[in-house]
């Protein structure tokens, strides 16, 4: 018996092990949580002992886990329960699915639905609750948009909430209203959002990371429900190949549930959980976001990040831009938070050390920003603090050497791209104008200046699946024949799931390559890699996911 013998090896397999020293191998050698060995078969089967776990990888391309650098686990874990319309279109589809829906739950206070297209009744219709009530009048219903920035709800779910006549909420969010003075369904943004949501006495703890706001109080019973929905999420996570989460909604309440799953031994997955500050920062949000960072710091559940928005997203008109909407002179949209707060809520935190993560969609979020992250640099000096920029739809050149420049990371979805993963183009390219389409969702501008790009799906919003993401941003077409090509190489898409998530999370020394030494997370996938340049039916997907050193999902 070898003195060094392996727990696991995984042999007969494509190593595509984005280690830069050691591109190319045959098989590899786990020992507890460790990549022992990388090299040639005859090298690797020198490691097995009598005990050791021998993997016939089948010729399958054996990867290093991929990164989801942008994703809302509790959400997405409760939303494997509910309605997902993302594939729905026109009336008729619509009231089948939610009466076959409304049939299942007949208990349910609120019925809630996902992922639901802007054009989802008509191109050039704006959805009301008219359009809900004539598919489900007689119980509470509400639908999320596809990108979880607006919703509708229907006349009985308007009244249960009270928001038949409306209701102030300050900047940012709005019931809208119809020249009556009556609420037309549509509510835009968090605030308003979550006035439905409070219909519910139960189960609606989901969405509270996504305001910075913790449960007033949660029985036994509720943790557990909780802990059951982020099971399923992570589950989730590991049946496509991915072992490393960075969430983009966090307060402590989530870390505290994360850590106890991690005490019992059933996380599937690494997870980042940042503090999301409040728009008006009441409080302490810094001391919030190092306390916990302090309080939640193992190798599989930590903070050290703050999560703000700078604006909402163009299909609402709420993403903030550098020139007029199309369709209303004289407006641009509004920072979300401030600029002069904003900038002082960025200084602060990276004085504290702390990575700082904001939603920034138009070109005039993304400038603010940067802003904020070069204001935090002249007064505190520079520092490796890899700041990220969520998002990025649409960027003003003159913003890409910036980036470059105070060390920002670019955190960008391929599934967002109107037109990709089930998205119309319309309203979304027209509201963010013909002369910023050559900048948007421009993967290759921003690449080629030198700027990390990680790429993740925002879950729920946008499917989970990296092997689809991939095939997204391979595919992608430009909007017009005069736009250069945005797309980035397979292998830069690679990068972008598996060594620049690690770069982009600090992780680069431990994870992100099947190197000796590192931590052993890793996917094993079956089918032939270049059909992710093809549109149409994935060819690949994952059978094998290690996280840890322990197999997290193995197909059957």
């Amino acid at each position: 018996m070898p003195p060094d013998a392996a727990d696991v090896i995984i042999q007969n397999a494509q190593l595509r092990t984005m280690d830069p020293q050691n591109p190319v191998a045959e098989a590899l050698a786990i020992r507890g949580n460790r990549i022992v060995a990388v090299g040639s078969k005859t090298e690797i089967m020198a490691h097995e002992g009598p005990d050791t776990h021998v993997i016939d990888g089948k010729g399958g391309t054996l990867m290093p886990g991929f990164f989801e650098s942008h994703l809302h686990i509790l959400p997405g874990g409760v939303s494997l329960e509910r309605l997902n319309l993302a594939d729905i279109s026109g009336a008729e589809a619509f009231e089948i699915a939610v009466r076959d829906f409304a049939n299942r739950y007949p208990e349910a206070e609120l019925l809630i639905a996902f992922g639901a297209n802007y054009t989802l009744f008509g191109d050039d219709t704006r959805i009301t609750r008219r359009h809900l009530d004539a598919a489900i009048p007689d119980r509470p219903f509400y639908m999320i948009a596809c990108d979880f920035h607006t919703g509708w709800a229907n006349t009985k779910a308007l009244k249960a909430a009270g928001l038949m006549q409306g209701r102030d909420l300050g900047p940012a969010s709005e019931v809208v209203m119809d020249a009556e003075g009556t609420a037309t369904g549509e509510l835009r943004e968090a605030a308003a959002m979550d006035c439905i949501m409070a219909i519910k006495t139960a189960g609606t703890r989901e969405m509270l990371g996504m305001s910075g706001l913790e449960p007033d109080s949660v029985t036994q019973a509720q943790r557990e429900e909780d802990i059951a929905f982020l099971t399923a999420g992570m589950e989730y996570c590991a049946r496509h190949g991915i072992t490393k989460l960075i969430n983009m909604d966090g307060n402590r309440y989530q870390l505290e549930l994360l850590a106890e799953m991690e005490q019992r031994g059933t996380l599937s997955c690494r997870i980042e959980v940042p503090y999301r500050i409040p728009n008006n920062a009441d409080g302490d949000p810094i001391g919030k976001a190092v306390q916990m960072t302090r309080d939640f710091a193992t190798e599989k559940v930590s903070c050290g990040r703050v999560k703000m928005f700078m604006d909402g997203v163009f299909d609402n008109w709420t993403a903030l831009k550098l020139e007029d909407y199309p369709d209303r002179p004289g407006y641009r949209g509004a920072p979300i938070v401030p600029p002069a707060l904003f900038e002082r809520l960025c200084t602060q935190a990276d004085a504290a050390g702390l990575q700082i993560s904001v939603h920034a969609v138009g070109n005039g979020a993304v400038r603010h920003v940067i802003d904020g992250y070069a204001a935090a640099r002249a007064a505190n000096g520079p520092r490796d603090s890899r700041h990220r920029i969520e998002h990025i739809d649409n960027i003003h050149p003159d913003d890409i050497p910036r980036m470059k420049e105070i060390g920002a990371v670019a955190s960008m979805q391929p599934v967002h791209v109107p037109g990709k993963a089930g998205l119309p183009l319309e309203p979304t390219v027209t509201l963010m104008g013909r002369e910023n389409w050559p900048w948007a969702f421009n993967w290759r501008a921003i690449h080629d200046a030198g700027v990390p790009i990680c790429f993740a799906t925002d879950w729920p919003i946008s499917p989970l699946d990296p092997l689809h993401a991939i095939n997204c941003a391979l595919t992608r077409q430009p909007w017009s024949d005069d736009l250069p090509d945005p797309r980035l190489t397979l292998d830069e898409c690679f990068e972008a799931y598996t060594t620049q998530g690690a770069y982009a999370a600090f992780d680069e020394d431990r994870l992100g390559s099947l190197t000796p030494g590192k931590l052993a997370d890793m996917v094993l996938l079956e089918g032939e890699l270049s059909s992710l340049h093809c549109d149409g039916n994935l060819q690949v997907r994952p059978v094998l996911t290690i996280c840890d050193g322990t197999i997290t999902y193995e197909a059957s």
